[in-house]
């Protein structure tokens, strides 16, 4: 799995996680160790560039404010 879908998947998951995502996306971003482009997909919540780094198909993820992947 790719470190952005498991991020994404913990954003989803883990209320601390996402709230300090919310705080500093940056050093959240730093930590998981995603790539430069992912980094800048998420932080310009680009749907399609997400959708394509990372497999998901619309609908796999939702959003409020941060992207997060769902299992189906």
């Amino acid at each position: 799995m790719s470190k952005l879908l498991d991020l994404m998947r913990k954003l989803g998951s883990d209320a601390a996680l996402a709230e300090e995502y919310g705080k500093d996306p940056e050093a959240v971003l730093r930590r998981a160790g995603v790539t430069d482009e992912e980094r800048r997909a998420m932080l310009e919540s680009d749907y399609a560039a997400v959708g394509k780094l990372t497999g998901l198909a619309e609908g796999q993820y939702a959003t409020n404010h941060t992207i997060k992947a769902y299992d189906k």
